[in-house]
């Protein structure tokens, strides 16, 4: 399955889930609605998920925490906060980056239209 597919299912997951929770709930109830909810797609899904940095010679092995993998191919950014930042963006981005993965999805469970709160992040995926 491609990103693309992945990310396709991942989207539908989260709906699922907004429309079950709603918004104002903390990040870790919907990290494990979503997880469930992945796993029912018949994905394989693995949280808080330790990230290494990096930096010249000297690698940090508990440097970073994906909150969500999914297929060894996407990493999901959960978010219940009142507005994104620009810094949130980032995050992901970095992430994409130091994980060598191609797709990075962040989501704001802190909304009233989850439709505009899902963001796509790629690091060299083909369209």
């Amino acid at each position: 399955m491609t990103e693309n597919d992945i990310s396709y299912k991942i989207r539908g997951c989260i709906f699922k889930v907004f429309k079950n929770l709603g918004p104002g709930l903390l990040e870790s109830a919907y990290e494990v609605a979503l997880m469930y909810e992945l796993r029912k797609e018949g994905l394989m899904v693995s949280n808080q998920v330790n990230l290494p940095m990096i930096y010249e010679e000297m690698r940090v092995d508990i440097a970073y925490r994906l909150d969500i993998v999914v297929d060894n191919k996407v990493i999901i950014e959960l978010k219940s906060v009142e507005n994104l930042l620009d810094v949130h963006h980032k995050q992901v981005i970095t992430y994409l980056k130091l994980s060598g993965m191609k797709l990075g999805i962040l989501v704001n469970f802190n909304t009233d239209d989850i439709s505009k709160s899902i963001f796509r992040k790629v690091n060299g995926l083909a369209s």
